[in-house]
Order: structure tokens, then C-alpha cells, then sequence
């Protein structure tokens, strides 16, 4: 395996593997990795259809990429995946996926024709005082201290952050940012969480710097990314002939392991309370997403708070099971072991009551009924003692949605602290008092609150204990390589496995350990794409400083002598960049 750039590789089709026909494959969980896996096997490797199995422990697939209707309780979304251009493992992968809403398209062809006709853009990014103040001013508010802060986790090794918390490498003035409120409240970040997941996100996004603002850095689908994304390319694999075995738990995997060759030897599971299992030779493959952000998620209802569920979690006891055979399987205490740290609560909104739109329409100053961008990502309540922050995307956002209703997403960074209307943890609330919680923070009239809340809508909490577990602190060595050294038939894949190109927490990651497992183990003749190299462009770098530095010049108390002599040596291009970033 080998990773490339440009079209030359970008639109090669690869030579069919040697063999590749009397060979199967397994796949443990059907989320994002292992679809795109499965599909991977079958456009670049040329995998007979028929030859790969899906094992899920559901009776649907597709992972955290989710979007239900719950019986009797609503529709679900646990959370949304944000996108941008530089996906370029996932669009590589959708560019083969055929649309189910437009004819002779792909799912690129339709996104890409979306977010060009409807570009997103937040007119709100945050509010205070009950929505009084709602705008989005564009600054981030970083004094000099935590800008040298940035810039010295930035050229920091990956060794020095490692173990590290974001509190332990950031001061205060960083952490009183509004910097850091967008930060974090865009990716889940928490001051515990690890100072190198943080300088991986820096490079990684910071061709997005002036885009975290005002969201145009994003892009979405039309409708939730189950029916968006999960859906076309579960279509696909089964026109292809892929098996998908349901109601089917792994409980664990049998290695031959030697010092230079290491096997996978049997998959052992229950099928409908059943023991069975496969054994598996040299040309069985084995594919294992090991842990899970969406393990044990327990949804409440408008009556009833979502419990957290700290008990028996199958995806994690899998993986240390696994972990157990051999030191190279990796870690997985050090990500699972941290409930307290890793949980937080999301919550979906559905409105009944006409009013309550109109307030979503005040604040994100759009029509939410238009079927066009509607907040353009979250809007954080930047004085709520949960951290709260809410979405409206496109509507409808589910296909079987009323066009009258509006489905709000809404999440807590601080699940277990008294709210500001409700006195009480979110944890611990019902839908209904999590619905007052958001209605008091739009701006309804307190004494509207409890009627409106009560009978003008319907909200469905969720609480996932480990849904960003893989923000914890480690260490080279906690996450197993996509393919061990050694290895001969099997690869672990999704967001607990280690890619070193590329950052965790985002469906381009779990596509790209899916497309890195299938062309090593098959010999796939493509390169993977490589991660888009922003953080080595100087251009990027100078505009990303402007924008941290809010527009303010450099300023370097020269004599004026030695000032002109500079500029006029600038009369070139790195001149010409300087002032286009407004830094001289």
C-alpha cells in the first residue's frame, strides 16, 4: 500500500488481485468502515459480492450514522458528521455510489450539486441572554499568550503531546477564547481531553481557520446521513450480492500468532441467542471495527430521561478480548475506562407547535421551512450552564417527516450541571424538560415555557457514554496499527485504529482505515488517496495566522530605517502573501 495525490492515480482503475475470486471476507459491524470496506472489495479489489459477510449485532446498518423513527417516541438522530472538500478517501468511495434521489448520479454528484446551490453559511454562530444577542462577529479573542500557545502545540512532535491533557499545554487565556468555544463546541472537545488529537485537528483543519466562524468551511447532506450517505451505499453492496447477517453478536476472534505470521483462525458469535461461529484460513479476511462511540446508547423519551449505561458493553469486552492476545491489538482501558470523561448527551427535537419555529427564525435569521440552509451548523448558547448547543438542518430532514414539523438536534458538553431554567443535570431530564431547557435559551417567555414544551413538541434524549472515548489521552501503541506487522489475513478498522495521515472523529477517518485494511491485505496496485496537505502550504499557513490574530498586522518595533529597508526587500512574493493575509 502507498499513498498518492492527483488525477493521474485519483481515476486509475486498479488490476484485479491474483486470486481474489476463492477469497472471503468478514466484517465485524456494519458502520462506515465496513460498508466502505465491503465496498472497497468489490470496485478496486474485485471481489465477488457474494464472497463478503457483514456481521451486526442490529437488525439495520450503518453505525453512527444514524437517523430513525422511533415508535412511539419520534425521530432519532445521536449525532451528525460534519464534512468539507478534503474527504478524499470518502468522496473517492461516493463517487461510485449511485444517488437514490437523482437519476444517472452519484452521492458526490448530488452533494456536490447541493452545497453549490445552497453554500453553507451560519448568520448565528452563538447566543446569550435568552437569544437577545445572537450573531456571529468572526473574532476569536486570542491575546498573544494563547496564540503562542497555538503556534507551540502546532510545531510540537507528536511525542511531546503525547499523554498530554489540552488543559495541561493550553493557558487560560486560550481556554476563555472565543477560539476555544468554537472549537470545541464544533468538535466535542473538553479541557481533559487529549493535546494531541488537539495538534492533529490543528493541521488536519487549518485550511478551516477562517471558516469556523460563519461555518463555510461545512457542507451537509440533504437529509440525515443515514437516508443521505448509510443508505445509497447499502443498496449498492446488496445489488452487489453482499451478505448482511443480522441480530448476530462477535464475541471473539481466534489468532495463530507467531513472531513473523499472525492469523486470524475463527470468528465466534450468537445468532439469535445461538452459538456459531467460521473458521477462517489464509484466504479468509477478517475486517474488526474494535470499540464503539455509540455503545451502550440509551434514548429516553418526552417522559423519560436517558439512562447512562455504564454496564457490559459488547463492542469494547470484543476488543479486550482481542487486546488480550497480543501487546500489538492495542489498548483499549486506556479509551474505555473514562465514562465520566467520554459521556455526553444529544437530544432530537421534532416541533408540533407553530410558534417555536418562529423563534428558530429570529436567531438563524433563515425561513426553516425553506428546504435551504437553516443555522448552518450549531448554534451555541454561549451562557448555558449545559453548554448547549442546537441545529436545524436542511427540512425535512427526515423523507417521512410532516413538511409542517422542524427536526432541531441539540447536544450538552456539561451533562451533569444544573441547567439554567431546569435545575437539574440533562442526564437526568426528560424530553420535555430538555425541550423547556432549549425554549428558555430560544427566547420563549418563561411563563409560555412549560405548555409549549409540554404539548408543542416532542424530544427524544440520548446519552452515549463513550462517544468521545477516543479523545482520551495515549500513547503510540494504544490504538493498533490497520494491519499489525505480521499479519497475514486480518485488520482492525474504524476510529479506534491507528492511520497515522489522518485525524479521528470524522467519517473521511473511518473510510480512510477501511480503504488502507483492503488495499494491504488484497495488494491493491491504487495508492490511497493522500490527506490534503494544507498544513504544508504557506499560503494556508499565513492566512490561518490572519485569522487567528483577527486581521491585526505584525508588528515589530524596528527603527524606521530598517522598517523601509525590510519593506522594500518584500517587494516580492512573499510580499505579495503578506499583505493579501493583512499581516504587514
Amino acid at each position: 500500500m502507498y499513498y498518492s495525490s492527483g488525477n493521474y492515480e485519483a481515476f486509475a482503475r486498479p488490476r484485479k488481485p491474483e486470486g481474489v475470486e476463492n477469497k472471503t471476507a468478514w466484517f465485524v459491524g456494519s458502520g462506515l468502515s465496513s460498508l466502505a470496506g465491503a465496498a472497497f472489495l468489490v470496485r478496486d479489489a474485485q471481489m465477488p459480492g457474494k464472497n463478503i459477510t457483514i456481521l451486526e449485532e442490529l437488525d439495520l446498518p450503518g453505525g453512527a450514522l444514524d437517523g430513525i423513527e422511533e415508535p412511539e417516541k419520534g425521530f432519532v438522530i445521536r449525532g451528525g458528521r460534519e464534512m468539507e472538500d478534503h474527504y478524499e478517501c470518502l468522496w473517492d468511495l461516493f463517487r461510485s455510489i449511485p444517488s437514490l434521489e437523482v437519476d444517472g448520479a452519484s452521492v458526490l454528484d448530488e452533494f456536490y450539486w447541493l452545497n453549490k446551490e445552497d453554500p453553507n453559511k451560519s448568520l448565528c454562530r452563538a447566543t446569550v441572554k435568552q437569544g437577545e444577542d445572537a450573531h456571529t462577529d468572526g473574532l476569536f479573542g486570542l491575546s498573544g499568550s494563547a496564540q503562542r500557545d497555538i503556534i507551540r502545540v502546532f510545531l510540537a512532535t507528536r511525542k511531546e503531546m503525547e499523554g498530554k491533557r489540552i488543559n495541561e499545554v493550553f493557558g487560560r487565556d486560550f481556554l476563555q477564547s472565543n477560539f476555544w468555544l468554537y472549537w470545541r463546541t464544533m468538535f466535542a472537545f473538553q479541557e481533559w481531553h487529549s493535546a494531541l488529537e488537539m495538534k492533529l485537528y490543528l493541521h488536519r483543519f487549518i485550511h478551516h481557520i477562517g471558516g469556523m466562524p460563519d461555518f463555510t468551511a461545512l457542507k451537509f447532506t440533504k437529509y440525515n446521513q443515514y437516508e443521505s450517505l448509510a443508505l445509497p451505499l447499502y443498496h449498492w453492496l446488496i445489488d452487489h450480492g453482499v451478505n448482511f447477517q443480522y441480530k448476530t453478536k462477535v464475541l471473539d476472534v481466534d489468532f495463530s500468532l507467531a513472531e513473523a505470521k499472525k492469523q486470524a483462525t475463527h470468528i465466534n458469535w450468537t445468532k439469535d441467542g445461538q452459538e456459531g461461529g467460521v473458521d477462517l484460513g489464509p484466504d479468509d479476511l477478517v475486517f474488526m471495527t474494535i470499540g464503539s462511540l455509540t455503545e451502550n446508547s440509551n434514548l429516553g423519551d418526552q417522559n423519560t430521561p436517558a439512562k447512562l449505561d455504564e454496564g457490559p458493553a459488547p463492542a469494547w469486552d470484543l476488543w479486550r478480548r482481542i487486546a488480550a492476545r497480543d501487546p500489538s491489538f492495542g489498548r483499549p482501558e486506556v479509551f474505555a475506562s473514562h465514562i465520566p470523561e467520554s459521556k455526553w448527551q444529544s437530544a432530537t427535537v421534532t416541533t408540533l407547535d407553530k410558534r417555536i419555529p418562529e423563534y428558530i427564525q429570529k436567531i438563524c435569521k433563515r425561513d426553516p421551512f425553506s428546504g435551504k440552509v437553516v443555522t448552518g451548523g450549531i448554534v451555541t448558547v454561549k451562557d448555558s450552564k449545559w453548554l448547549l448547543s442546537w441545529t436545524v438542518n436542511r427540512q425535512p430532514h427526515f423523507k417521512k417527516q410532516p413538511r409542517d414539523q422542524i427536526v432541531v438536534w441539540l447536544y450538552s458538553l456539561f451533562v451533569d450541571i444544573p441547567g439554567d431554567f431546569i435545575k437539574k443535570p440533562m442526564q437526568d431530564c426528560t424530553g420535555e424538560e430538555i425541550t423547556q431547557e432549549w425554549l428558555y435559551h430560544l427566547g420563549v417567555p418563561v411563563e409560555n415555557i412549560p405548555h409549549m414544551a409540554a404539548t408543542g413538541a416532542r424530544c427524544v434524549p440520548v446519552t452515549m457514554p463513550y462517544v468521545t472515548a477516543f479523545f482520551m489521552p495515549r500513547h503510540a501503541g494504544d490504538r493498533p496499527a490497520v494491519v499489525p506487522d505480521g499479519s497475514t489475513n486480518f485488520a482492525f478498522i474504524g476510529q479506534f485504529a491507528e492511520s497515522t495521515r489522518d485525524c479521528i472523529f470524522t467519517i473521511e477517518y473511518a473510510t480512510r482505515t477501511a480503504m488502507e485494511a483492503v488495499y494491504q491485505l488484497l495488494n491493491v496496485d491504487r495508492g490511497v488517496p493522500e490527506v490534503f496537505n494544507s498544513t504544508y502550504d504557506v499560503r494556508t499557513l499565513l492566512a490561518a495566522t490572519s485569522h487567528l490574530r483577527d486581521g491585526k498586522e505584525l508588528d515589530a518595533p524596528l527603527p524606521e530605517f530598517l522598517r523601509n529597508w525590510v519593506v522594500r526587500r518584500l517587494d516580492n512574493e512573499i510580499g505579495e502573501l503578506l499583505h493579501a493575509n493583512h499581516l504587514i
